[in-house]
Formats: structure tokens, C-alpha cells, sequence
């Protein structure tokens, strides 16, 4: 295993620690996920979805009339909005009128509902998930939830403030320069820097997600 003591030291060198500090992800615990009402996952998950390949200021502009056309994104609601529905959206200039990611909402507001009823809470749900499981979490959201794949799954848990390291182009070319993982996206190189991550996690103290961003700065951008 690779020691972290360096990859910190080379963050803060290259950007000192006040920059270092305000940049890591805000990381909450299992209550305060399960506190988070399943509408406010909803939301989130559904706002990644559509900033995928979009402007995300573009996406956060318009998200307001979203919530009104959505019903506020409460599950049951959402997942009994029909096709119907959906089209008479299309003509909304308020919305991003992509049809794909529009017609993704219902299922996804089912899928979440059916989790949520399943686990007492979505928050519960992705709380229950244990740090050396993070590969097979973002493999159930993308399992369970439409257009959730690749990076999707990961970025709406650092949106939701569920504890997550992100294999993003900084983070992958650090997991080569430290001599982690080839740095490559296959199985067994995920594989292999999840577990470097989760020893990271236990010999530090720091979150996931601190431990990536960390990782993200101790390479030139």
C-alpha cells in the first residue's frame, strides 16, 4: 500500500492549505443522510442526470422550474406522471426539453420510492453502505436508477454528501504518478485503487472524499 503522508505533503505545496482545506467536499454522516428527505435525493439525482454533458449553470438556472413541473419531486408523484405528461413538458421553454433525460424522471422516482420503502429512507439506504463497498454502491445506483452510469453515480453522491472518492482525469493521472494503479478505468485498476482509498480512509481518519480531492491536488491541473 501506498503511504498518503506524501500525496498530502505534494497537495499542499502545490496549493497551500487554506486552498487545499476550502475545496474538500462537505461529507455528512448517517444521520444526516437519513435525515434528508427522499424528495431532496430525488432532486439531486435527477439534477445530475440532466447536467451530464450540459452546462451545470445552464441546468441549475432552469432547476427551479423543474421542482414546479415535477411535482417537487416527490417520489410517488413523479413515478405516476405518464408519457402523456412528459410530452405536454416538451413544450415548456423553462426545461431542458431532452427526452431521454426527461423521460428517465418517473422510473428513477419509482426506483428511488421502492428503495426508500425497502430501507425506511433512501438516506438509510446509501448510509448502510460500508466504505470498502463504495464500487458496489455506484454499481447499484447505476443498476437501479436510469442514465446513472459511469460517472453519474459517484458525482450525485458528492452532491448528496455521501462519502465517495471520484476517479476523475486528476485523480486517475494521480493513481499512476503514486504508483496506485495503472491509472486506467478497467475493473481490476478500479478494483485496486478502491482498495488503496479504503486503507487510506482507515489509517488517516479522512473521508473519502477529502482523501480523493487531496489526491486531485497533488498533480498539476
Amino acid at each position: 500500500m501506498v503511504p498518503f503522508e506524501p500525496i498530502l505533503a505534494r497537495a499542499l505545496e502545490r496549493h497551500g492549505q487554506a486552498d487545499v482545506t476550502a475545496h474538500l467536499p462537505a461529507v455528512k454522516n448517517a444521520a444526516e443522510l437519513a435525515a434528508v428527505p427522499d424528495d431532496r435525493y430525488l432532486s439531486l439525482l435527477c439534477l445530475r442526470v440532466f447536467r451530464a454533458g450540459i452546462k451545470h449553470s445552464v441546468v441549475d438556472q432552469k432547476w427551479p422550474a423543474f421542482e414546479a413541473a415535477f411535482h417537487g419531486f416527490e417520489p410517488h408523484a413523479v413515478a405516476a406522471m405518464t408519457e402523456e405528461d412528459l410530452e405536454a413538458l416538451m413544450s415548456d421553454s423553462g426545461l431542458i426539453r431532452h427526452w431521454g433525460k426527461l423521460k428517465s424522471v418517473p422510473p428513477n422516482g419509482a426506483a428511488l420510492r421502492t428503495i426508500s420503502d425497502e430501507a425506511g429512507g433512501f438516506g438509510r439506504w446509501l448510509a448502510s453502505w460500508p466504505a470498502d463497498r463504495t464500487l458496489e454502491l455506484w454499481d447499484a445506483l447505476a443498476k437501479r436508477f436510469k442514465m446513472l452510469g459511469g460517472d453519474s453515480a459517484p458525482r450525485f453522491l458528492r452532491m448528496a454528501g455521501r462519502d465517495s472518492f471520484i476517479f476523475s482525469p486528476s485523480v486517475e493521472a494521480a493513481l499512476k504518478l503514486w504508483g496506485v494503479s495503472d491509472g486506467g478505468r478497467g475493473k481490476a485498476a478500479r478494483a485496486q485503487a478502491a482498495a488503496q482509498f479504503t486503507e487510506w480512509a482507515r489509517t488517516t481518519g479522512r473521508p473519502l472524499a477529502h482523501l480523493s480531492m487531496i489526491l486531485a491536488y497533488s498533480v498539476p491541473e
